[in-house]
């Protein structure tokens, strides 16, 4: 009876030969540990992990795998997150982390849905836009030239006339 509890607690944990069910991932801005399921791509993590920052904090850029005494292992947007055991750790790395690179003002974006992917994630063509000026972009900076020396002739016109045309209306009255 005793054996097959101990058997049935040994199945519960997990095998020390099984990847882990997921990582923790060290934020230093946050000081805070968010975990992702083994496999998550790197670039979804910064993203995920960017959103929970104030506006003070500053950005993470991207995850490194760090243990003292080894060269750091960087994550691109692309890769997979992987759990190196053995001391390995993994942490986020902002931009105020390069030394004698000076912080910026920018502008955080909102990320918002594409409308028009396709199911393979493509963009169809109507949700591409157009770069470049075309025909149309340019008929209009003609007509707003035009326009514009119209109304400047029309002033002009006014402006030189305007005394004639005070001595003209009290003449009549």
């Amino acid at each position: 009876m005793a054996d097959k509890e101990e058997q049935e607690s040994n199945s519960l944990q997990p095998s020390p030969l099984l990847p882990p069910l997921f990582l923790q991932i060290t934020c230093k801005s946050l000081d805070k540990t968010s975990r992702f399921a083994a496999g998550t791509k790197a670039g979804f993590a910064v993203s995920l992990i960017n959103r929970k920052l104030g506006i003070e904090d500053p950005l993470v850029s991207h995850i490194e795998a760090i243990k003292d005494g080894e060269e750091p292992i960087s994550f691109g947007p692309d890769a997979n997150l992987v759990d190196y055991g053995n001391g390995w750790k993994l942490q986020t790395v902002t931009e105020l982390d390069f030394a004698g690179v000076r912080k910026v003002e920018r502008i955080r974006l909102i990320p918002t849905q594409v409308p028009n992917v396709n199911s393979d994630g493509s963009h169809s063509a109507a949700a591409v836009p157009e770069t470049g000026f075309g025909f149309l972009y340019i008929a209009k900076i003609l007509v707003a030239f035009i326009l514009m020396f119209v109304m400047g002739a029309i002033f002009t016109l006014a402006l030189d006339n305007l005394p004639g045309m005070i001595l003209l209306i009290n003449s009549y009255m």
